[in-house]
């Protein structure tokens, strides 16, 4: 059984909508917002990835060793922030498609939000890819006699 908080998700929404913690104003770009929330997906501010507004919300953050965590927030203690996200972590070493179908197997068998799961795996990705180290781009072969002619002139 879930538990209900005493006030509903769209008053919360409505009254830190103008000013939270997590809000960052940007006047260049047309004045865009986003948002710092460690269970927003996208970074936008808006309603539907606000993570502290909605009872059942989903992050993905970086781990060790390029690994991925996902955060979920449990519904059962929604008043007791300390007590209510629970995490899971998948390693680096792990190929890409399982961690993927591992966020989305836990989320769809805990009973999350099915619209954002998309954004989830995306963000895991994005996560996964920025923490491989960049690799030196290979120094270019010389093809073709002429090429090679210009390039033993040039060492000479």
């Amino acid at each position: 059984m879930a538990h209900q908080t005493n006030v509903s998700s769209d008053l919360i929404w409505e009254l830190c909508r103008p000013n939270n913690a997590y809000l960052v104003k940007r006047k260049s770009g047309g004045g865009a917002q986003f948002s710092k929330d460690p269970l927003n997906l996208t970074n936008k501010h808006s309603r539907k990835y606000a993570g502290f507004v909605n009872s059942k919300a989903v992050g993905v953050l970086p781990a060790e060793k390029g690994g991925v965590t996902l955060i979920t927030k449990k519904t059962k203690h929604q008043n007791r922030p300390a007590a209510n996200r629970h995490e899971v972590t998948f390693a680096g070493n792990k190929s890409g498609p399982k961690v993927y179908k591992g966020i989305v197997n836990y989320t769809a068998k805990q009973n999350y939000r099915a619209d954002i799961r998309q954004e989830a795996v995306a963000r895991a990705s994005a996560i996964r890819e920025s923490s491989r180290p960049k690799q030196d781009t290979p120094e270019k072969k010389i093809r073709g006699a002429k090429a090679k002619k210009a390039a033993a002139v040039e060492e000479s």
